[in-house]
């Protein structure tokens, strides 16, 4: 049986981002099922209690977007007993490794030139929009699985901010969820406790100065744009969110119901 999780979050030690989705209300009056759709940052660093904790929520599915680079950078997943993980790589929010080579261990001068003028901020944007644009057939597939019972089930990318809440915000649309729910969902990643941990590899002095935080907030921050860039695409390639579901992701009318019916109270 699958663990009723509270609405008050755990504090886990090497987890960033961490929440249930559930609560979250639908527009005709219905309510994400607390204890099955949870999202977070990487597993990679988790402790022993926070595997231990996350054993307890009686998963099926972890679905990882982070790339090959991502892995390589924080290494895998821990591994949970009795849990699927898959891996579906979806297209880095700031679109490479080298970009976040020089995002580490850049010079002010070189981070200037990279992000400065809203260099930064059109970077995600784009991104967002590409996300949802070209990576259908994932997105696709994954809303399948959990229709088919891949659920309870963990979403997460890197910081569990863009790739994890675009993926999570589809799913939303698919349950049917207010959008405003969709969007205070998403900014909660902006919480201190959440937020990715920035780490320079720079020596030099101003490695970690106010201009530098400033120049890669951006990057690290959850957005209303950005998560509009994403609406805004379905919008404009699809029409609207059914024609989104229908088209674009390929869900039948039986599959939308089967997802609901996994997801919602």
């Amino acid at each position: 049986m699958t663990q009723q999780v509270p609405s008050i979050e755990p504090e886990l030690t090497g987890v960033r981002n961490f929440r249930d989705v559930g609560g979250l209300p639908t527009a005709d009056g219905r309510r994400v099922r607390y204890g099955r759709l949870f999202r977070s940052g990487h597993l990679a660093h988790a402790t022993q209690e926070d595997a231990r904790y996350l054993s307890s929520l009686g998963l099926h599915t972890i679905f990882d977007f982070r790339n090959a680079a991502d892995r390589k950078l924080e290494g895998p997943d821990v591994e949970l007993d009795g849990v699927r993980n898959v891996n579906v790589p979806l297209t880095d929010p700031a679109q490479g490794a080298e970009f976040w080579t020089m995002v580490r261990e850049g010079s002010l001068d070189d981070l200037r030139g990279l992000l400065d003028d809203g260099k930064a901020a059109r970077r995600m944007i784009a991104s967002y929009r590409i996300i949802v644009r070209t990576r259908t057939e994932e997105h696709g597939a994954m809303l399948r699985a959990l229709a088919g019972g891949s659920v309870p089930v963990l979403m997460h990318c890197a910081a569990g901010k863009d790739r994890a809440g675009i993926s999570v915000a589809i799913t939303l649309l698919a349950l049917g969820v207010e959008r405003d729910a969709i969007e205070a969902d998403y900014l909660k990643s902006n919480a201190t406790h959440r937020r990715y941990k920035v780490r320079r590899s720079s020596s030099s002095p101003d490695a970690m100065s106010a201009e530098v935080m400033e120049l890669l907030s951006p990057l690290f921050d959850a957005r209303t744009e950005y998560l509009a860039a994403a609406f805004d695409e379905i919008e404009q390639q699809w029409g609207d969110v059914e024609g989104y579901l229908a088209n674009g992701l390929g869900l039948t009318p039986e599959q939308r119901e089967r997802l609901r019916e996994q997801l919602r109270d």
